[in-house]
């Protein structure tokens, strides 16, 4: 099997929903059959939490059917192990959510790039896909300046 690729929860739900928001580069990462794509157990917890408190309503179905997306998509479980949540809990950074965190622990404990585009997981300790652009980064550094 070639390559292995853990996604964020939004980009998850960006591919179920086909969401325009998804890039070409992680599409085609995602759609590359002798890619392994894994989902954190994370992803499950996050998606239902989200729906219960209302910020996620369209996951109705999703969560009905979650087995079957993921088979479907031929997307891989990765379950939460001990070393996971001991990594997640001692993460040197100050990003507090939770499921964030769990991701970031996995992606680093199993060497895996992490397809996000939430700035968050900008951390240098893991590769995070799609890259930064440095001039993106120059100007979202500037605003927090101005």
């Amino acid at each position: 099997m070639g390559n292995r690729y853990l996604i964020d929860t939004h980009i998850l739900l960006w591919w179920v929903f086909d969401d325009p928001k998804l890039d070409n580069l992680s599409r085609e990462i995602i759609q590359n059959p002798n890619h392994q794509i894994l989902v954190s157990s994370a992803s499950a917890w996050e998606i239902a939490t989200k729906y219960r408190i209302g910020k996620l309503p369209e996951a109705k179905e999703l969560i009905e059917n979650y087995a079957q997306t993921l088979k479907k998509a031929r997307f891989l479980e990765l379950s939460i192990t001990n070393a996971h949540a001991l990594r997640a809990g001692i993460l040197p950074i100050t990003h507090r959510d939770p499921f964030d965190r769990m991701l970031m622990a996995q992606a680093e404990l199993e060497n895996l790039p992490i397809i996000t585009h939430d700035p968050a997981f900008q951390t240098g300790l893991i590769q995070v896909i799609p890259p930064v652009d440095e001039e993106d980064e120059r100007s979202r550094n500037q605003s927090r300046i101005n």
